[in-house]
């Protein structure tokens, strides 16, 4: 039996599919990153080597998981910054409301992060009456529209800059025709005021430094660096893959985010936390804390061969490239992490039975293998998820007995040449009904191949 999931992933992708105007904007904003990657590629020597090492590195910090946050916890901790360990979504938020609590936060300033969304931080922090507000712009947006992001680079990838105008003017009561310069200069002077009278900032982190003990935060806006400076209180949510064993890994790993993500050789902004506020410095937060979540992800570290899902960098690469993602659209996924990667890890954080559909929703081209920063197979991993999907007894007998079927054909030919082509049409087609809801009718030779091979070679 269809899940729910399922069910709500067909019906907003049949949807998405045929809407031509959501496809316009996709490809023309998809288009952009995609004629920059090639420029940014060219700060590269070896491309291919910079990737392997870059893998390499990833595979080392998985491997070594507990010892590298071991490591940076010691090392963090020495400079007063605090580290709360959280194994799933619901300790996760229950430890930022308790910081709240203390801290008598009434508005909280947040940076671009997609964990925060996976685990609904948001949500959790409006139903107990503390404002959170996005300072990425996209993130903003998004925010103002009451949406979802809808890419992981590229929250709100999907909208023009008149959808944008018109958001702004329905929410703000701006002028429906500014410019984007314009539309950018009114954000920011709603969120600078939120900046300095927020009690807290929260960021995520694109890697854990674990030989420093530090954080390190990319981003093109410079929001995530107010968002932890002016508020008194910094509190970084972090997924526990996102750890490099040193601080000299990020020559590497900073230019491939940039070049991946954006096509730019490197980000605008590229920061390093490495705790509170010291004694002998003048700004800062005077309190640091960082949440390491694990929400599933163990489950994906103890299978040897899904482990390779975590050395992600969250480029989104694999999104820009995927026929799918780009025929239907991050919101049709119905979850935080959507494309390729999404497909992959998603199944493995929150359950093959319920979204093991995901795996399915894929040509399995190799495209995301192809252009993934750190070499990630996800093609091989969607297969992997399949196969699991079908070990587990998450198939309809429906589908169990027609697959059976198809192998028993397929092993003996006498089966195979029972019946004319005709026959086999209207038994198959008719037989196999789900099929032909998405698909065209299956189409047989009115002659065998062995007919077709005696005709031929007569002698």
């Amino acid at each position: 039996m269809m899940s729910e999931n399922a069910a709500s992933f067909i019906a907003k992708s049949t949807v998405k599919a045929a809407d031509l105007e959501h496809k316009r904007k996709l490809s023309f904003n998809i288009g952009k990153y995609n004629s920059a990657v090639p420029g940014g590629k060219q700060q590269f020597d070896n491309l291919h080597l910079a990737r392997e090492r870059a893998k390499n590195t990833k595979w080392r910090a998985i491997e070594t998981l507990d010892q590298q946050l071991e490591e940076f916890e010691l090392n963090f901790s020495k400079r007063g910054g605090k580290v709360l360990w959280a194994e799933n979504s619901t300790e996760a938020v229950e430890q930022i409301l308790k910081i709240c609590e203390e801290k008598n936060c009434k508005t909280l300033v947040k940076s671009k992060s997609m964990v925060t969304e996976e685990i609904h931080l948001n949500d959790a922090l409006t139903a107990n009456g503390i404002e959170s507000v996005e300072t990425d712009l996209g993130e903003y947006i998004q925010q103002l529209d009451g949406e979802a992001p809808y890419h992981i680079v590229t929250p709100a990838m999907h909208k023009s800059k008149e959808d944008v105008a018109k958001l702004f003017a329905e929410k703000l009561g701006t002028p429906p025709n500014l410019t984007p310069k314009e539309l950018t200069l009114v954000a920011r002077n709603i969120l600078r005021k939120k900046y300095v009278s927020a009690e807290i900032g929260v960021t995520g982190a694109n890697f854990i430094i674990s030989d420093i003990g530090a954080i390190a935060v990319t981003e093109n806006e410079g929001n995530a660096r107010l968002s932890c400076a002016f508020p008194k209180t910094h509190i970084v949510i972090v997924g526990i893959e996102k750890v490099v064993p040193s601080i000299t890994d990020l020559a590497l790993f900073w230019p491939l985010l940039s070049t991946y993500g954006t096509g730019q050789k490197v980000t605008v902004y590229n920061t390093i936390v490495t705790g509170p506020k010291q004694p002998n410095e003048a700004d800062g937060p005077e309190d640091m804390y960082v949440i390491l979540l694990d929400n599933g992800r163990t489950n994906i570290l103890q299978d040897p061969k899904q482990r390779e899902s975590l050395y992600c960098i969250r480029c989104g690469a694999c999104l820009n490239a995927c026929p799918i993602y780009k025929n239907i659209g991050g919101h049709a996924y119905g979850t935080t992490y959507s494309g390729p990667i999404g497909s992959v890890i998603t199944p493995n954080l929150k359950g093959m039975e319920s979204f093991k559909h995901l795996s399915y929703a894929s040509s399995l081209c190799g495209n995301c293998t192809e252009v993934c920063a750190v070499k990630i197979n996800l093609h091989e991993l969607l297969l992997e998820n399949r196969r699991e999907s079908v070990e587990e007894g998450h198939v309809s007998i429906a589908e169990r007995a027609a697959w059976k079927a198809w192998k028993i054909s397929g092993l003996h030919r006498s089966v195979m040449n029972v019946g004319n082509g005709k026959i086999k049409n209207k038994v198959v087609n008719k037989l196999f009904k789900s099929w032909n809801k998405q698909r065209s009718e299956l189409n047989f030779s009115e002659k065998t191949f062995n007919q077709l091979w005696r005709e031929r070679f007569k002698k």
